[in-house]
Order: C-alpha cells, then structure tokens, then sequence
C-alpha cells in the first residue's frame, strides 16, 4: 500500500538510498558519500543541495552496512528471564548504559523461563550479528552456544551460571546471604525456620536452599523436611506451602523467603495469620519498606551484577583474553522489622 505524506510518496518497508539522494539533488553518489560522512571535497552550495534532498526524502545512513565492513555491528543482545521482574529493570539499564559509552546499541528479549526460548532468542540474535551475549539462563545445557563463542560473540553469563560450558560469569553471593538471613533470624531467637524457594533445578534457588541449610547447622539446629519447600513461585503454591508449615504441630515461628515473589505472597498469608511471625526475603522490592512492619531483606545489585557483566563482555570485545572469569558480587542484609519479630511463646 502506498501512502502520501506531505507530498512525497512512501511506501512502507523500503527506505530512500543514497542513490535517491543523488537523484535528488543532482549530485553523483560519491559526493552524497561525502557529504554523509563528512568527509572534505565538497562546495558549500552543494553540501547544501544534498543536505535538502536528505531531509527532503527522510535519508538515514546505513550503519549496519558500514559497520559490518569492518567486522563488528556495534550491538550486544541480552537474554532475560522475565522483563516484568522488577529484578531486572536496573540489571537491563545498567547493561545498556555500559554499551551505550562504548557506542554500541543492546537488543534484548525474555526467555520466559524457557530453555527452547532461550535457545531460539539467543541464537536469533547471534544470526542478526551481535558482537556479544549476556545471558541471564532459563536452561542447563548451553554448548549450543559453543560454535558462536569459537566464531568470535563475546558471551557472559550473569545471575546464574552457564550450562556444560565454560564462560564468564556475573553472579550474586547467593548461598552467603542466605546464610546472613537465617543466622540473623537465629540471633532473634528463632529455632523453627521455613524456607519457601524457587524451582530447584534453579541455581539461586539451589545456593539458598544450602545458605539455610548451612545457617541452621552452623548453630546446631534440626532441620525437619516440612519446614522446606521448593517449586514454582505461582502465588496459590506459596500460600499452600506458607500455610502448612504455619498450621503444623510445631509451626514455624520465622519464613525465609526465596525471592521477591515468594516474600509478596508470605507477606499476604502473615497479614491473616493470629500470630506475629518473622520474614526475611531475599531480593528487595518496591513498598517492602512500606508496610508494618517492614520487610527486612537480602538485597541484590541487580545494576552492579548489570554493569560487571557488561564490562566484562567489552573487555573481551577489547581484546582481553585469558581463561573464563567467575565473579560474585556481594549481597547486604537490610533490617527493618520483620526479620527482627521475635518468636510467639509456645
């Protein structure tokens, strides 16, 4: 279909080429070359003329086709688990800031949690020539990845580690703040501590799952098997979950939550329940400093764990070489008041 606006005709999907330009403006296409790139050799009255024609016909230069000239597109793709996770908002900006001061442009998609998405984003974007990778990994096998990695795409992986591959790496201390979260509910008095985790095939899930294991040996508690419950994070099971270890003989006096959606579920299920119970959750969230009491925390740097990533892929993109990097970015506990709720006299 063809469209009129302003006079000009259009047709969507094809763009005006420098050989439109030099029609236009009556110029051959080395001297609209010049006048793109700046380069000298040019009268004024006719850098004028084509200047005219170029804005006359809504001319853009092809960058693509002169970067891949010499071997690089300029863009980075990211592959995310969910781009409504608040999670990953900063993690994303971050990323982007980092490419945008090394003049490159990021493209990114979600996985949705699936291995088959993941595997199709990434190498879709591998297929549109991006010079690198941050992968945030649905799936547990990436040596498909292996022939685009030995073909020059810089590649890290970030928040969780990659599958049956060795690349360079970004993550959280998962299993140490974990282990802060329930020691600090240990030095409040607690015994009876419930852990409401993600998908155990999950690696964050599986450190956090060991730091409240480690905690409660390291002050020679019992750990009892109902007090643990790893799945999907859908808001029916953690209510389900939350709700048995708190009607159980010897209920739970103190919930660790697994991430940011697990604690806005325990939060709900706590607001209905007679008695005062401790929560912890790992992952801040928007208004977790707003309800009563507030939620104490494990916060991430979803932006650091964003920028270290990006850095290293540039660094790579540099030049630098040398063996797959696995960096760990630390986690802080943030107190304030629900993790420090003592326990119910039995």
């Amino acid at each position: 279909m063809t469209e009129t606006v302003r006079g000009t005709s259009h047709r969507y999907g094809t763009r005006p080429t420098m050989k439109d330009v030099a029609t236009r403006a009556g110029v051959g296409l080395k001297t609209v070359s010049r006048v793109v790139n700046g380069e000298p050799g040019v009268t004024p009255d006719t850098e004028r003329r084509v200047q005219e024609a170029i804005t006359a016909l809504g001319f853009r230069r092809n960058d693509s086709a002169r970067i891949l000239r010499k071997g690089r597109t300029a863009s980075i793709g990211l592959v995310l688990e969910d781009l409504a996770d608040p999670f990953y908002g900063p993690l994303s900006r971050a990323v982007e800031e980092v490419a945008r001061s090394h003049g490159a442009l990021l493209f990114n998609g979600s996985s949705a949690e699936d291995p088959v998405r993941e595997q199709e984003l990434a190498l879709a974007l591998c297929a549109r020539r991006v010079d690198g990778l941050v992968v945030i990994p649905a799936g547990d096998d990436h040596r498909y990845l292996e022939p685009e990695m030995a073909a020059g795409v810089a590649t890290v992986f970030v928040d969780r580690p990659a599958g049956r591959l060795d690349a360079d790496t970004v993550l959280s201390d998962n299993f140490g703040g974990a282990r802060d979260a329930v020691a600090h509910l240990i030095a409040h008095g607690h015994r009876r501590i419930g852990f409401i985790g993600d998908q155990p095939r999950i690696h964050t899930a599986k450190e956090r799952l060991r730091g409240y294991r480690t905690a409660m040996a390291e002050a020679g508690l019992p750990l009892d098997d109902s007090w643990v419950s790893l799945g999907s994070t859908a808001p029916d099971r953690v209510r389900t979950a939350a709700a048995a270890m708190l009607a159980a003989p010897e209920p739970v006096t103190a919930l660790f939550a697994g991430n940011n959606r697990v604690t806005v579920t325990a939060v709900r299920v706590l607001r209905a329940h007679p008695r005062p119970v401790a929560l912890i959750g790992f992952d801040d969230f928007e208004l977790a400093d707003l309800v009563h009491p507030a939620i104490t925390v494990v916060a991430q740097d979803s932006a650091q764990l964003g920028r270290t990533a990006a850095g290293l892929l540039f660094r790579r993109l540099d030049g630098v070489d040398g063996p797959p990097q696995r960096l760990e970015i630390p986690t802080r506990l943030i107190p304030r008041g629900s993790g420090e709720v003592g326990p119910a006299a039995d």
